[in-house]
């Protein structure tokens, strides 16, 4: 049996889309994701070696997981095989299994079936898969822009390993156009092209991080520009703005608009300010903030700013971090939004910023000495040494309440614990003189 180039996307015809010319060969010429396949790293590793396990790779659009599987079937000497889950069935899995135990028996070589948009396989049809991949009959690559964890049953992963993939960084993309303008073999190499470095910045900024996007945007650019009297093309921002539908936002990820544009937000939402809260919050969105950072930022303010005095708004900023990272924008932005307007409209407090002066003491102070009835009494008969003596069972006091000082002494004076009297801090600023004034 011959071993079909089941990727003949037409990388050597000009007909083709240049996302799908361009799609690199050989993993060397792959662009970014140097966490998973970098020359040090396991997947390359196996990759090189043909002793590929079975893999899931898990990522947003345009990150290279087709590339990945394309740069396998170039390289190795298995047999290999190639299915979409949106149209594939059981028996279309059960033809590629007949046949891999025929190769195998037949010649002695494996087959390799890769798997796109695995997670929209039901739960019978991954059942069916399983025991094939756990016997070796084929070695499988699963590729799926959803959490794994959630989308693919834990047998199936369990014989998986999974590798993550990021949207590609702002240089590779920068790279990967570069790379298209002077190949002049699959790319637009043959054809003089000048680009204005906003328009390669714009460009790269609106991509976000999808490489197929950015090369899809590239090569409207060029296609619907008027060629110059001498023949080149030149691509200018307000053209690149045409192709993306976009207008330009002056905002540098590394510079001062992106700390300025946090700060403002921050900001709004500490002094409770919703509006403004929703549009430095918008301002961020539209300029390709990574939402991801800003989900961040909003749970330090939930936990800095807000604190005890509404301790749910921690919950609804983390909630709301987890959801970004699975969901995505656009949807994301109503998300962040959710989270941002309940922080900005929670009462404020700073009171976890007590650690920060406890932090500063323990700087100065070094190792005090843990007072004896505190420490650890178990630890080879260390009760004997009168450790952990003296503190007797907290719940066989009334109120569950001892009164002790638990400090050392040298900061038996030490106050890092301020209630501000605002939210549900009154509440525990109540409970705790209820506990004091009703010690026996």
């Amino acid at each position: 049996m011959k071993n079909l180039n089941l990727f003949e996307d037409s990388n050597d015809t000009k007909q083709a889309p240049l996302a799908s010319r361009m799609r690199p060969l050989k993993l060397d010429e792959i662009v970014g994701q140097q966490h998973i396949i970098g020359k040090d790293k396991l997947l390359y590793r196996a990759i090189k070696a043909d002793r590929l396990g079975s893999i899931i790779l898990y990522g947003p659009p345009g990150t290279g997981k087709t590339t990945i599987a394309k740069v396998i079937a170039n390289t190795t000497n298995a047999y290999f095989s190639k299915l979409n889950a949106t149209n594939a069935g059981i028996k279309d899995v059960e033809k590629i299994i007949d046949d891999a135990k025929f190769n195998y028996g037949a010649y002695k070589k494996k087959t390799i079936l890769f798997i796109d948009e695995i997670h929209r396989f039901n739960k019978n049809q991954q059942d069916y898969l399983l025991p094939f991949v756990e016997d070796g009959v084929v070695t499988l690559i699963g590729a799926t822009t959803e959490n794994p964890y959630f989308e693919v049953n834990n047998a199936l992963l369990s014989r998986c390993r999974i590798f993550e993939l990021k949207p590609l960084e702002k240089k590779d993309l920068i790279n990967i156009i570069d790379r298209a303008l002077k190949d002049k073999e699959k790319g637009l190499g043959e054809i003089d092209i000048i680009i204005d470095d906003d328009a390669k910045e714009f460009l790269a900024d609106m991509a976000n991080g999808d490489a197929r996007s950015i090369l899809n945007a590239l090569e409207l650019a060029y296609l619907t520009t008027t060629p110059e009297s001498d023949g080149s093309l030149h691509i200018t921002l307000s053209v690149a703005e045409e192709c993306i539908q976009k207008k330009a936002i002056r905002y540098d990820v590394n510079g001062d608009n992106h700390y300025d544009a946090i700060s403002a937000f921050i900001e709004s939402m500490k002094h409770t300010e919703p509006d403004a809260t929703l549009y430095y919050l918008a301002r961020m969105l539209v300029a390709g903030e990574d939402i991801k950072y800003i989900a961040r930022r909003i749970c330090v303010c939930a936990s800095e700013d807000v604190g005890l005095a509404n301790s749910e708004a921690l919950e609804v900023a983390t909630t709301a971090m987890l959801a970004v990272e699975r969901v995505g924008m656009p949807e994301a932005a109503k998300i962040l939004a959710h989270a941002a307007l309940y922080i900005c409209c929670s009462p404020k407090s700073d009171t976890v910023c007590g650690i920060l002066y406890a932090m500063k003491d323990v700087e100065k102070t070094g190792n005090i000495p843990i007072p004896p009835f505190l420490q650890d009494a178990s630890y080879k008969n260390a009760y004997k040494l009168g450790r952990g003596v003296g503190m007797d069972d907290i719940h066989a006091f009334p109120n569950h309440y001892s009164g002790k000082n638990c400090m050392p002494d040298e900061l038996k004076n030490k106050h890092y614990f301020k209630l501000s009297g605002t939210g549900n801090e009154k509440n525990i600023q109540q409970f705790l003189d209820y506990l004091k004034n009703n010690l026996k």
